[in-house]
């Protein structure tokens, strides 16, 4: 096996139960080597409880602290150098793991990746990616969080890392890339949007211009660009949304005999849509414009989200994504056009 993924196992709500048979899986499933990172003995003990006959493909490293999830990000890992999360990162900037994972703190795992793997240099700011179901497969869209407030050259250096993101792990020759908006016009949008759209334009990307939020679903475009604070409130309002239609669907087809048999027939047919919007499958979000692959999970993540996050991570070294971003910063003229 080649390198290792550092998981953080102390980090997120089913935390390190959870987090351990993620990895287990991860080995068995897709042959993905793992370093769990966190209190052995409670590493171990989950270890146990899985029923991990052999460990094959399983390392461990100690680290004794936790950094919480309501604890300040930066405060946090200053304090905290032996926390799961920090070491893991650390593990990335000393050549021992190919990525890390961490369905921890999120803001904690952006300081920590800034501290020790260390930004792209010519990066301003690393942007949060995430991936979303549309009619033409997916749309990636960044920043989702890392950023609440940008500047126009920010987001600009955002379409070239999810121009990047598209190619390698999309494998889209020529992805579209647009600009989050009220309106399609150019002269539409805040002052944020107004400024950064003639820069995105002028990159050597295929930029369509403004969309705005009905077309992340259409397939309009293959990646978005935003600042995080709007990212973010698509994420969650489209989590919400998801979450409330399945419901909604099933307690109505419960409401009548009828209803139960056509909610058994549709079952089937809305199992793959569900697989599409349900976080557990598509793993994590990765954090674009730092010098190593890092990918947040969620925060609810069980085994099948960490198996998937940490899949998302080895595909992300495998294509050398950081690497790329780093030679597209270095000669953005470059850029496949």
């Amino acid at each position: 096996m080649s390198l290792p993924i550092a998981v953080d196992a102390m980090g997120g709500d089913q935390a390190p139960a959870e987090i351990v048979r993620g990895a287990l899986r991860a080995v068995s499933e897709h042959g993905i080597a793992v370093t769990l990172v966190g209190r052995r003995e409670a590493v171990e003990e989950e270890l146990r409880s899985a029923g991990a006959a052999t460990r094959d493909g399983i390392t461990i490293v100690d680290a004794r602290e936790v950094i919480e999830m309501d604890e300040h990000p930066a405060n946090a890992v200053r304090a905290k150098r032996d926390s799961s999360l920090v070491s893991s990162c650390a593990l990335v900037a000393g050549g021992q793991a190919r990525a890390v994972v961490s369905a921890g703190n999120s803001g904690a795992m952006l300081a920590a990746a800034l501290f020790t793997i260390r930004r792209i240099p010519g990066i301003a700011r690393p942007a949060i990616g995430a991936s979303f179901p549309s009619d033409a497969g997916q749309t990636f869209i960044l920043d989702v969080g890392a950023n609440t407030d940008c500047k126009p050259e920010w987001l600009a250096q955002f379409a070239l890392m999810g121009d990047v993101y598209a190619r390698t792990m999309l494998a889209i020759d020529r992805p579209r890339v647009g600009l989050l908006s009220n309106g399609e016009e150019s002269e539409k949008g805040s002052e944020l949007v107004q400024a950064a759209h003639p820069l995105i334009a002028a990159l050597p990307i295929d930029f369509v211009g403004n969309v705005e939020g009905k077309d992340v679903f259409r397939g309009a475009c293959d990646v978005v660009v935003t600042d995080g604070f709007t990212g973010n409130v698509v994420l969650k309002v489209a989590e919400g949304i998801g979450d409330f239609l399945f419901a909604s669907i099933a307690r109505e087809a419960r409401k009548s005999f009828t209803g139960k048999v056509g909610g058994a027939l549709l079952k089937p047919k809305l199992r793959p849509l569900r697989d599409r919007v349900d976080y557990r499958k598509t793993g994590g979000a990765l954090l674009l414009g730092v010098g190593g692959e890092v990918v947040i999970a969620h925060g609810r993540s069980d085994a099948e989200a960490t198996m998937n996050a940490i899949r998302v991570a080895a595909r992300a070294a495998d294509q050398g994504v950081s690497n790329v971003i780093a030679g597209v910063v270095r000669s953005p003229a470059e850029v496949p056009a």
